[in-house]
């Protein structure tokens, strides 16, 4: 996910050469007929396979509407997918729909055709769409596109139980069984517990492997924390509230002592290298999704099935999960808009969204709260169970976040961008400022960004 550093003017300047070397190589899928043609592009899936049931989703769905449905699969790699949205904003041509990262929905807003007739008939079946989907993709009072369910996931913990039992006495499978309930002990799943656990196995040689750094894994997991403590950086309607702020440097001070039990080197890690720390068997917990679990029970089993996923930690305000949303919008310039809002529609009913679930192997989370009751997630192994507690669920107590809101979302993009949460703990950790000092950095920052 590290594409969100991009701003759009920036990939405006780069992107214009992308259309072609985005789409023609990338895979197609066909389905002959009259109905017109459709051209989509799609996140390219990080799990093996993971695209096969959009490709079967679309071809079945063009067959039988006799529609060419045309797909290309654009990794976000060198920012590819950005890129190439970017370069058809700007050229206002290219394919009738595209997969956008996160913020994406707002910087292009006024280019997407509104979805609102879909996301009607879609709530009407199964209920409300996750809040922070829709804090991200409604815009001016429109939804800019469709939630996706292939691409989005959460970030909750993957623990190495068997080394959090013997280093910090903590059984995180006891807490939170994969039957759907609290057990023993769960609510006394804080951050406070998290800290003694941090330096228990740091002391033993594994410690956490959380990034500090300007990715969107350490964005988002201290973003999660920071809303724990009822953390704002700015009100709803984006007035600074640094000044005063009792709960915000009780969350920079947090960040500021767990730092001290993390690897030397969290402040220059990347979104792999929380994975590749799980996966080597050096460290006892990530946020993540299932993926490093995935790519663990590939290249070294005997990690994968030490590993148990449960909800973040709580903290004052209530418990928060990470939740980074792809969203499939269809641009207004596109040729074929009533036909591609019929596909996406399509896509995200429950059927298609379970088997987008199932192919990704647990990876992919729906929109919507009503569809956190697939069976995948119970039955992934090994161990059986391991990622029960993935997406959110009822018993959890836990609410979906994104970093800094509740500010507008043209405002919490920036900051997210800026990674402004993780600097601000930087500047305290590492550069050895007061917590004042660094808040009041925060704030100059904060206020460029308004006058700008």
């Amino acid at each position: 996910m590290a594409g969100h550093r991009l701003t759009r003017r920036n990939m405006l300047r780069s992107g214009a050469g992308v259309i072609a070397a985005g789409t023609l190589s990338a895979p197609m899928v066909h389905a002959q007929g009259t109905g017109g043609t459709i051209r989509v592009a799609f996140w390219d899936h990080w799990v093996p396979g993971g695209n096969d049931a959009l490709k079967k989703l679309c071809a079945d769905w063009g067959e039988k509407n006799r529609t060419n449905v045309q797909l290309d699969f654009i990794n976000t790699t060198g920012n590819q997918l950005q890129l190439t949205a970017a370069a058809q904003a700007q050229s206002r041509q290219g394919h009738d729909a595209i997969s956008l990262s996160p913020w994406d929905p707002g910087t292009y807003a006024d280019q997407l055709e509104p979805v609102d007739d879909v996301i009607e008939r879609l709530v009407a079946k199964y209920g409300p769409i996750n809040p922070i989907a829709e804090f991200l993709v409604k815009r001016n009072g429109k939804w800019r596109g469709v939630p996706a369910t292939s691409g989005t996931q959460a970030k909750p913990a993957c623990v190495r139980y068997d080394l959090l039992q013997e280093h910090a006495g903590i059984d995180v499978r006891a807490m939170w069984p994969a039957e759907g309930k609290m057990g023993p002990g769960a609510e006394t799943w804080n951050w406070d517990t998290f800290l003694k656990a941090a330096e228990a196995c740091h002391k033993a040689g594994v410690p956490f492997g959380l990034p500090m750094g300007q990715f969107s894994d350490a964005v988002d997991w201290v973003g999660a924390m920071f809303l724990s403590h009822g953390a704002h950086i700015t009100d709803e309607k984006g007035k600074p509230t640094i000044k005063g702020n009792d709960k915000l440097r009780q969350a920079v001070d947090y960040g500021v002592r767990l730092a001290k039990f993390l690897p030397n080197d969290v402040w220059a890690w990347d979104d792999a290298s929380n994975n590749r720390a799980l996966i080597s068997g050096r460290s006892a917990l990530v946020f993540n999704p299932p993926s490093a679990w995935a790519v663990a029970k590939r290249d070294n089993p005997a990690v994968a099935e030490k590993c148990w996923t449960v909800p973040m930690p709580a903290g004052p305000a209530g418990r928060f999960l990470a939740y980074l949303p792809f969203t499939t919008s269809i641009w207004s310039f596109g040729k074929n808009k009533t036909a591609t809002k019929a596909l996406l529609e399509f896509i995200s009913q429950r059927d298609s969204a379970e088997f987008t679930t199932n192919t990704s192997g647990g990876y992919d989370i729906p929109p919507f709260p009503s569809m956190a009751d697939f069976k995948i997630w119970e039955t992934q192994s090994p161990p059986v169970g391991t990622i029960s507690n993935y997406p959110l669920k009822p018993h959890h107590q836990a609410k979906y976040s994104i970093a800094f809101s509740p500010a507008p979302p043209e405002l919490a993009q920036q900051m997210y961008i800026q990674a402004l949460n993780t600097k601000v703990i930087a500047r305290v950790a590492q550069g050895g400022e007061s917590i004042d000092q660094a808040l009041g950095w925060l704030e100059r920052e904060l206020n460029n960004m308004l006058r700008g």
